[in-house]
């Protein structure tokens, strides 16, 4: 579990994040959904520690990030995965060996043990005929998988993802959003996500917050998300024809 606590982050004397408090939960996925602009990778930054807020706490299991020395955070790094937007592979490693990375510098085990975990986490996502192919060698989706393998290496207690299916076609993005589900719930891991992609927050937002002018505008579920009175975010969700459909289809059937 992470929880935020009065963080408030400035730029240029603008506040982007304001007195900002949530929770993120173990064995769910925890959305931050919001327009550009909105505050919601500054948060994500500021969560793992690439920025620091002017205020507030920022807790792992109990454990204030703010309050770290360089060692304590070293060890809490080695609790984190990371999924980037453009999945952030090593074009002249392998497969197998981008997986290893990780395990490479931070794991204590021999190399026999290492190959073992990383064959594992491809075949956890799917992936062992691939092993041997560089990143160029694949399609965009495998290069995401590739990237979920290696995150998930260290056995993570926390999981970052940004804008997981950027790039991709629907079909492909699903099969992203049920893998990050699964490994969500099955290792209890709390994941927390990024996104544009209002399929990922109806299909698996088991926990979202809006972000809106620098603050939390609304917090909720995937159940409550289309049925939700908030005006702004009414104005993000439904800004395309097909989604604004869909709700005329609920309204009706109300």
């Amino acid at each position: 579990m992470i929880e935020i606590k009065h963080l408030h982050k400035i730029f240029d004397d603008k506040a982007v994040l304001s007195d900002i408090n949530t929770t993120f939960e173990s064995g769910k996925t925890n959305l931050i959904i919001g327009q550009s602009g909105s505050g919601k990778t500054v948060l994500m930054k500021c969560i793992v520690g690439l920025l620091t807020p002017e205020k507030g706490e920022v807790l792992y299991d109990n454990r204030n990030l703010l309050d770290m020395n360089k060692h304590q955070i070293k060890d809490l790094r080695r609790e984190i995965g990371m999924i980037f937007q453009s999945s952030a592979l090593f074009d002249s490693l392998d497969v197998l060996q981008n997986v290893m990375l990780p395990l490479n510098m931070f794991s204590s085990k021999t190399y026999i043990e290492r190959e073992k975990r990383a064959k594992f986490c491809l075949n956890r996502v799917k992936l062992s005929e691939a092993k041997d192919k560089f990143p160029g060698e694949i399609s965009g989706g495998m290069q995401k998988r590739v990237a979920i393998a290696r995150a998930i290496a260290l056995n993570p207690k926390y999981l970052f993802c940004d804008e997981p299916n950027s790039g991709l076609d629907p079909k492909t993005s699903l099969v992203i959003d049920e893998l990050i589900h699964g490994i969500t719930e099955e290792y209890n891991t709390t994941t927390i996500i990024n996104t544009h992609d209002m399929n990922s927050v109806i299909d698996i937002g088991d926990s979202i917050i809006f972000i809106c002018k620098s603050h939390i505008e609304w917090s909720g579920n995937k159940d409550e998300v289309l049925h939700s009175k908030n005006k702004e975010l009414n104005n993000f969700i439904f800004s395309s024809d097909i989604l604004r459909k869909v709700k005329d289809l609920e309204f009706n059937k109300e």
